[in-house]
């Protein structure tokens, strides 16, 4: 038995490079725990807000986990990377918020935007494009965009805790006295505090501890916000009617008014995909030099093909995720951690039912503290001049007055493009920035006249 075991430790070790890694095996299984926890959260967020678009609820479970699986288990296998990969946290609000609940669009053009967007990922990570688009990109943009959808997802887990209520100015704060609006803040001060103090799985533990207080706490039409399932555990059903419900013929219907939409499911995936794993190969270095993990074309096709896989089993984009750092403190440093990951989100599976009874506040504070987190962006070290800083606080300021993510993209891109016509700096007028302001002047036009 001993031996057995020695002998898949040691083909272990070979094909992930363990030891050359400087790790060991036993380091990868704790990591590979250390990071689950910290993404798990993602089982509970991704289907609250997918439900949104009139998905059902059980069924957005079962494609998220199955998403992380596939995906993180590409990542292992392909990249041999310790990070883990889930629905991203921007994409499936823009999916639901944007393009199905403001814009009218099925979710079936919407998976369909998700998979080219995918495919197309894959397609230039093969390629030496993905190299020149990240670096012809304007940084105020990439900046913006990456806050404007924080300040978004602040907006939708502020309103969907109650935190913020509509009123005839607008919006208003809830009122304090209702044990609902009173869980939720003090929801949000522990996910804040357990994230400042670097808890391991916070953002998971808080959602728990949120989750089991609503056992005891009456919402506003009087009934628990908790109710507990029947039965804890069950087998998973997953539904086969997701699988493949694309409408490419909806997309190519309606392709000027989708295409500026599409392009962000790219662009998204790109930036976020490049950013993440940048950050954690930096930060896992390898062996007694000291140097970073190799990020190659393997580790872009993973996650170019883990969307396209997404979207193939109906979920929205799936990207690499910033959390796989907790594990990496842990030790983690090879696709093993992955692997991992992706059995602990196999094995959630049979405790469907247990998910599906965590309500809407106890996903609120987390939505509150992750958008808070992309919106920091803006007092990064890497910092952009004031002038640069003009563009991306506009796009913040049109998110949050209005919801419209779409319209503050335009306009933040379109000002900063008349901020360097202005400033005459005529190099950073790109093709590709020229040919972004023609395609969201287009997108502005048609959706004034759907709006007439």
């Amino acid at each position: 038995m001993r031996n057995a075991a020695r002998g898949a430790g040691g083909m272990l070790d070979r094909y992930f490079d363990i030891t050359r890694r400087g790790s060991t095996l036993l380091r990868e299984i704790v990591a590979g725990i250390t990071t689950f926890g910290a993404v798990a959260y993602i089982m509970a967020v991704n289907p609250a807000i997918l439900s949104m678009a009139g998905l059902d609820h059980h069924d957005m479970i079962m494609t998220t986990i199955a998403a992380s699986v596939c995906g993180t288990l590409l990542m292992a296998l392909m990249a041999n990377l310790p990070i883990a990969l889930a629905p991203a946290m921007s994409s499936n609000i823009i999916f639901a918020q944007v393009v199905v609940m403001h814009m009218g669009i099925s979710p079936a053009v919407a998976f369909a935007m998700v998979f080219l967007g995918g495919a197309v990922f894959v397609l230039l990570a093969l390629t030496s494009w993905r190299q020149k688009i990240v670096s012809g990109f304007p940084d105020p943009v990439i900046c913006g965009i990456r806050c404007a959808i924080g300040a978004f997802i602040v907006r939708i887990g502020l309103t969907t805790g109650g935190l913020v209520v509509p009123s005839h100015d607008g919006f208003a704060f809830g009122l304090l006295a209702q044990p609902a609006v009173e869980l939720a803040l003090g929801g949000l001060a522990l996910a804040m505090v357990l994230s400042y103090v670097r808890v391991p799985a916070a953002m998971l533990l808080s959602i728990v501890a949120i989750t089991i207080a609503g056992l005891f706490v009456h919402g506003a039409d009087g009934r628990l916000l908790t109710r507990l399932p029947a039965h804890v555990s069950d087998w998973p059903h997953y539904p086969y009617h997701m699988l493949f419900t694309f409408d490419f013929h909806g997309f190519a219907a309606n392709i000027l008014v989708l295409f500026p939409v599409a392009l962000y499911f790219f662009l998204s995936d790109f930036f976020d995909a490049t950013g993440t794993m940048m950050a954690v190969t930096q930060r896992a270095t390898q062996g007694r030099d000291g140097t970073p993990l190799p990020l190659g074309r393997a580790a872009f096709c993973a996650d170019g093909a883990a969307s396209v896989i997404g979207a193939t089993l109906g979920t929205s984009t799936v990207s690499a995720y910033l959390e796989s750092l907790v594990g990496v403190e842990a030790g983690g440093r090879t696709g093993l951690c992955a692997v991992v990951v992706a059995a602990l989100f196999a094995v959630s599976s049979f405790f469907w039912p247990l998910i599906t009874a965590i309500p809407a506040v106890a996903t609120a504070p987390v939505l509150i503290v992750v958008g808070l987190g992309m919106l920091s962006t803006l007092a990064s070290p890497q910092t952009l001049a004031l002038e640069e800083l003009m563009s991306p606080l506009l796009m913040v300021v049109i998110t949050l007055m209005t919801g419209n993510f779409m319209l503050a993209l335009a306009c933040g891109l379109l000002l900063h493009t008349m901020l360097v016509i202005g400033r005459r700096r005529w190099r950073q007028l790109t093709p590709m920035l020229v040919g972004l302001d023609i395609v969201f002047v287009v997108f502005l036009l048609l959706e004034s006249r759907m709006q007439a």
